[in-house]
């Protein structure tokens, strides 16, 4: 799969290395505000094994404020400029702003992942002139701030799927080819605990034959949930066993804090996939 400068070797689930500069995420959040700790940060995750790099300025947990977009840009352009400039992996930014995407295209990112599915005023028409750019598009129930006020669903996997679809359809008729869009399902992101570990389960419907499918497990609250309540810095070993299991059931990327052991994790799976 063609993803900016890169290509995506998808006959293996790839890895997503996670860094926030944010000071609010609910995992990481204020550890790589400064630039330099974060580029290097970057670096460690590519030495680690990491196949793509995805940068985000504004935390997306639950209950967390809306970010600025100059804020936004601020905090995202000289870490995108020198891990672009190092060319080492694809760079993929976490926003779902126009303005934000528009600046980071423009110093050379590979991958837009949206937790909006590219619903912005403008977004669509953007990417459209970007051909060589990969997109992510996400499932989300309104805001981060609001999103787990809404987690009614009579059937969580088909109304996601739904949703994607019609985000692709929205994509196609903007010009946008299917060749450059990966399908996420929003893990964590306006759910519960078991209809989360349900849109792992049926990862692969997902797919419609074509799209590649992220999911983002690490660390997430999911987790602790089914760890007796464990807390962020618990969650480790959780974090990495539901990245094996979704590599498993299908998952093409999967998006991780986690490089190193979840690297490993991958390895004993795909060992288990190979023929004799």
């Amino acid at each position: 799969m063609r993803c900016g400068r890169f290509s995506l070797d998808l006959s293996h689930t790839n890895l997503m290395g996670v860094l926030n500069s944010t000071p609010d995420s609910f995992s990481d959040g204020g550890a790589w505000l400064d630039p330099a700790r974060a580029i290097a940060h970057a670096r460690h995750m590519i030495a680690a094994g990491a196949d793509i790099l995805d940068i985000g300025a504004e935390s997306t947990r639950p209950g967390a404020r809306e970010v600025p977009a100059d804020e936004e840009i601020a905090r995202l352009a000289p870490i995108v400029q020198a891990l672009v400039a190092d060319g080492q992996r694809p760079v993929s930014i976490d926003s779902k702003k126009t303005a934000v995407m528009a600046a980071m295209l423009e110093l050379g990112v590979d991958l837009i992942n949206d937790v909006h599915g590219l619903e912005d005023d403008g977004a669509l028409a953007l990417l459209a002139r970007y051909p060589n750019v990969a997109i992510c598009l996400m499932h989300m129930r309104g805001m981060p701030d609001t999103m787990q006020d809404n987690t009614d669903y009579a059937d969580v996997v088909a109304e996601v799927d739904a949703y994607l679809q019609a985000r692709v359809a929205a994509c196609l008729a903007a010009g946008i080819a299917a060749e450059r869009l990966i399908l996420d399902p929003g893990f964590g992101f306006g759910k519960t605990p078991a209809q989360n570990m349900a849109l792992v389960r049926e990862c692969r419907r997902f797919k419609h034959g074509r799209y590649p499918v992220l999911l983002g497990v690490s660390r997430k609250s999911t987790i602790g949930h089914y760890l007796g309540n464990a807390p962020v810095g618990e969650r480790l070993h959780g974090s990495v066993t539901l990245a094996a299991l979704a590599a498993w059931q299908g998952a093409d990327i999967v998006r991780v804090h986690d490089v190193a052991a979840t690297r490993d994790a991958l390895r004993i799976t795909t060992a288990l996939h190979a023929p004799g």
